[in-house]
């Protein structure tokens, strides 16, 4: 097939109606019937054609009309995978998959956004650009504290990003292959040096990508795992230095491709006992056990989140002790955003926790708290009976952080529309949909022949997130608005219904610049 990569994308996102990954492109239809080996433009190339791009100039703002107000988004151009997520001397890093010259996917770089506080995102200058070996595709950062690259200059520990370098998607890396590579900052981050003597794990098969580094302590080494194949699954790799690197194993996951994740988490109130998890890009999860020579999978898979666009989450590196939490950010792939001079949308951070319930061990997601500095209004109400006759609420702006406690009756169904789109409880299904997307309720015992239902939901201009104890549920889905506020309005059909207790806070825009509202 002669297509390039762009046009399968659209042909595949026209017949589906929602944007493929480009991983996935390349697994439907292979390497060269993507047009990969057959090489694109090259990033020379490219940067000669930025002026005829449709991209707005750099003085682009951020209020545009499709702009999410609290999701990160590239200023201009087209964005997917977190990569490198690392906090470093007070300061969140996202690295992040980044086409500066356009709003389709393509000559993948390291895009670079800091943040102090998860919220209020900067951009800076791309951080690693493609080369001969290839255009940058997925990875991972951390901070060599015990300096065991070598990379240190000065007092300061090096930054090492591992990237893939993704041969043949560009032409002047025709004919190379996909290897896994890496480079080292000595000014926090800001700008990256090549190490000379990549790759350093070489091709195994095919398009394999997407390494994770991560320090074990115990044996004071680093593990790596890498998406291999569809057929093969993943690997996990061990190196004490970062530049060799040994096998350690192969662990099929069938249910998941691509941009791993594998990290240890305390078990909530179990003091002393943690688990590893092992994630792959479509959120699925398994639960287990790392000796630091072989990962042993206890519980799963499980689905981490339910809705239509969330995918390659990362969890960040390096948080200290002292905060103690498991920060997570997605890739909310397939949002729409027509006209517009970026293209697709960051989940909003969240912090997982790893608990028991009546099935066991599950992992929940829950906003960071970090969110309260953009509250900008605070609605109350408590005991509200609701019926048949649509309850409208008192919030307007259409940025919102929404925490509601329902009683419901066991029969009935709860809608809520935030937006303009309805958010249904449906107690007797057990179910929570949304935007063509659902997650199941694990409901708590009942009280006075009643269930407890707790939701919290954050709405943007262009998504909502659904977060739930009862499950746990976590959806989180891209929608593309209407051209006017509407109100938020709760319903309750089949049965009756209670608010115990609603809090809805209106959000200020976390972008410099703009109207504190939406």
């Amino acid at each position: 097939m002669a297509k390039t990569l762009h046009k399968v994308q659209r042909a595949a996102a026209d017949s589906s109606g929602m944007a493929l990954s480009r991983r996935k492109v390349i697994g439907a239809f292979g390497l060269a019937a993507a047009g990969l080996s057959a090489g694109g433009i090259g990033w020379g190339a490219a940067r000669a054609k930025e002026t005829a791009s449709s991209i707005v100039a750099a003085d682009v703002g951020y209020n545009q009309s499709l702009r999410p107000q609290f999701h990160f988004t590239a200023r201009t151009g087209w964005l997917n995978d977190p990569n490198g997520l690392v906090f470093v001397d007070g300061c969140y890093h996202m690295f992040f998959q980044h086409n500066p010259f356009g709003t389709e996917w393509g000559h993948m770089t390291w895009g670079h956004a800091i943040s102090r506080d998860l919220v209020h995102w900067r951009q800076l200058a791309e951080a690693i650009r493609p080369d001969r070996m290839g255009t940058i595709w997925s990875g991972s950062a951390a901070v060599d504290t015990l300096n065991t690259t070598g990379f240190r200059r000065g007092s300061q520990p090096a930054i090492v990003a591992m990237y893939t370098a993704a041969g043949g998607t560009s032409k002047i890396s025709k004919g190379q292959p996909f290897t896994q590579c890496i480079a080292y900052s000595n000014d926090g981050g800001r700008t990256f040096t090549k190490y000379a003597h990549n790759p350093v794990i070489p091709q195994i098969v095919n398009a394999n990508r997407d390494p994770k580094i991560i320090w074990y302590p115990p044996e004071r080494c680093w593990v790596a795992p890498l998406f291999l194949s569809p057929d093969r699954g993943f690997a996990i790799f061990k190196s004490s230095d970062l530049k060799h690197w040994t096998k350690l194993q192969e662990l099929p996951f069938p249910q998941s491709q691509e941009c791993p994740n594998f990290f240890p988490m305390p078990v909530q109130g179990s003091p002393g006992e943690h688990r590893w998890i092992f994630t792959g890009a479509n959120s699925q999860y398994l639960i287990g056990h790392f000796d630091g020579k072989r990962f042993t999978p206890e519980l799963g898979p499980f689905a981490m989140e339910t809705g239509r666009n969330f995918y390659a989450a990362q969890v960040y590196s390096n948080i200290p002790a002292s905060d103690g939490r498991t920060i997570q950010i997605g890739w909310m792939r397939g949002g729409k955003y027509p006209g517009m001079p970026f293209n697709q949308q960051m989940s909003f951070p969240c912090a997982l926790t790893l608990r028991q319930t009546l099935d066991g061990l599950r992992i929940f997601r829950e906003p960071v708290r970090e969110i309260s500095h953009l509250w900008r209004k605070t609605h109350h109400a408590g005991n509200l009976a609701l019926s048949s006759q649509k309850i409208p609420l008192p919030a307007t702006g259409g940025l919102f952080d929404i925490q509601l406690i329902i009683n419901a009756h066991p029969t009935g169904a709860l809608s809520l529309t935030v937006n303009g789109q309805e958010i249904v409880v449906d107690i007797a299904r057990r179910q929570v949909r949304c935007l063509g997307a659902s997650g199941r309720l694990e409901l708590g015992k009942p009280l006075a022949g009643e269930r407890t239902i707790s939701l919290r939901i954050l709405a943007d201009r262009t998504s909502l997130e659904i977060f739930s104890p009862n499950g746990p549920i976590s959806m989180s889905s891209c929608y593309v608005p209407g051209g006017h506020a509407l109100p938020v309005a709760c319903v309750i059909a089949g049965g009756r219904a209670v608010v115990r207790s609603l809090t809805i806070h209106e959000l200020s825009s976390a972008w410099p610049g703009t109207n504190r509202r939406s």
